[in-house]
């Protein structure tokens, strides 16, 4: 876990996977940049490499995540990603376990160790109850628990399964940010999600094959506005 990262609660991420890229990925970052001002809520980008350092030198209240790193050391490494390299291109965190880009434990341990090291905040995925807790034990910043089988099915998770994640992470590692996600297609399921006492809510496909995917990340996002202060009251 870096200890120097901070985002506040609630927060909103949207990972557009390689749906967007280029123009379009920037256009909806200044847009997503201006949600964040409008409804006080941090906002996680998580984007393909090349677009690192063109968000975040355009964007102020983003906070820019790579969507993978690996482990290895400045040198040989070739068609790798450095995570020196990631943070000197404007990333603040990575995304790392996902399910399209499964790691092993042990290569997890070592992503957040290299993380640490260089300052950058880990997002990490699990799939199982099991896994998110063996996941939390390692000490990530984030940990994004989503059932597997419900990634891009616009079926959000059971209240049992988000329940039983938020407390086992809790238990775990209090400083631990929980966020069950899979499946999020929206408003209503990112404010149940709040309701149910995660730290945020967040979606890829969704918005990135909506037919206006500012307009449905809007939704989201005061979603979770209002789902957080109902919840805990107006202060932010």
């Amino acid at each position: 876990m870096n200890p120097n990262y901070t985002i506040r609660e609630p927060f909103f991420e949207y990972g557009p996977k390689c749906y967007m890229y280029g123009d379009v990925l920037l256009e909806m970052a200044k847009g997503l940049d201006q949600l964040a001002e409008k409804y006080d809520v941090d906002i996680i980008l998580d984007i393909p490499d090349t677009e690192i350092f063109n968000v975040a030198k355009n964007t102020k209240r983003i906070h820019v995540y790579s969507q993978h790193m690996d482990s290895i050391p400045v040198g040989r490494g070739m068609g790798r990603t450095l995570p020196e390299a990631l943070k000197a291109a404007g990333a603040v965190g990575v995304m790392l376990n996902h399910a399209e880009h499964k790691l092993t434990m042990e290569e997890i341990k070592e992503a957040i160790a290299r993380a640490d090291e260089v300052g950058l905040a880990t997002m990490v995925c699990a799939d199982s109850v099991d896994e998110v807790k063996e996941i939390a034990k390692l000490g990530p910043n984030i940990l994004v628990a989503e059932p597997t089988e419900l990634i891009g099915t616009g079926k959000p998770a059971d209240k049992e399964y988000v329940d039983e994640v938020i407390r086992c992470i809790r238990e775990i590692n209090p400083d631990i940010k929980p966020f069950p996600s899979a499946g999020i297609s929206k408003g209503e399921d990112c404010y149940n999600i709040i309701k149910a006492g995660s730290s945020a809510s967040g979606c890829s496909s969704a918005i990135a094959k909506a037919a206006e995917p500012l307009k449905l990340a809007e939704e989201m996002i005061a979603a979770v506005r209002r789902a957080w202060d109902e919840l805990h009251g107006e202060e932010k």
